[in-house]
């Protein structure tokens, strides 16, 4: 079974894609929540992004994963969220969560690896968080969550010119976190960034349920830093 502390790879500069758009409507109501669940970046907003960490949210739903940005005590938050197959946005939409000029508070603070960013702590300052809606424990993704998660690294590998680090939660902080876990299809989600194939899945296959899918209840305990 794969291990998602080793989920993480480089995006080479020779391989720089061109501007790649997103349909990335704010999430309804989130805005008035910013100052309480972002921090001003200590580093270039734009030159000072140098990674991208792939988590997901333990829960069911998009409502349930906005609710940690949304609660009084110890909020945290991401840029993007990957809505699941059920939820009437999957296959057309990804939700904007937070501005990407601020830090989001979706890694702790104390959390690092040597391998990435020469093991430097406070990784919400120099990168940039997606969550996907997925209850990880046999909750599997569909292809389209995939190929979201992979259009929005390669929107920021074109708009962040030292975006290096592609790679899991679970990786910074393997003690707590195993997100996006097991389930995620890791090699395929590398081979779309790197590659840029198939970008968006047939909208009937997106919206298609895997028989396998197990809905558990809804948890809403995601990102927390």
């Amino acid at each position: 079974m794969a291990d998602p502390s080793s989920y993480h790879f480089t995006l080479p500069k020779s391989k720089r894609p061109s501007e790649v758009t997103l349909n990335e409507p704010w999430y309804p109501g989130v805005q008035p929540f910013w100052p309480a669940c972002t921090t001003k970046r200590s580093v270039d907003p734009i030159l000072g992004v140098t990674a991208v960490v792939i988590h997901a949210t333990a829960g069911s739903s998009s409502a349930g994963a906005i609710s940690v940005i949304k609660r009084a005590k110890d909020p945290a938050s991401f840029h993007w969220l990957v809505p699941d197959e059920d939820e009437p946005q999957h296959g057309q939409l990804v939700w904007a969560c937070v501005p990407e000029a601020l830090a989001a508070w979706h890694v702790r603070n104390a959390a690092s690896h040597p391998d990435v960013n020469g093991g430097a702590t406070r990784v919400n300052h120099w990168s940039l968080g997606i969550e996907v809606v997925n209850a990880q424990k046999n909750d599997p993704f569909s292809d389209w969550q995939i190929e979201a998660t992979a259009r929005i690294v390669r929107h920021c590998w074109a708009k962040y010119p030292n975006l290096l680090h592609v790679l899991s939660h679970a990786k910074l902080d393997p003690q707590r976190r195993s997100d996006p876990g097991s389930h995620f299809d890791w090699a395929r989600f590398k081979g779309l960034v790197l590659n840029g194939e198939a970008e968006a899945v047939d909208p009937l296959v997106a919206l298609a349920k895997p028989l396998s899918k197990l809905k558990p209840a809804e948890a809403n305990g995601c990102c927390d830093v």
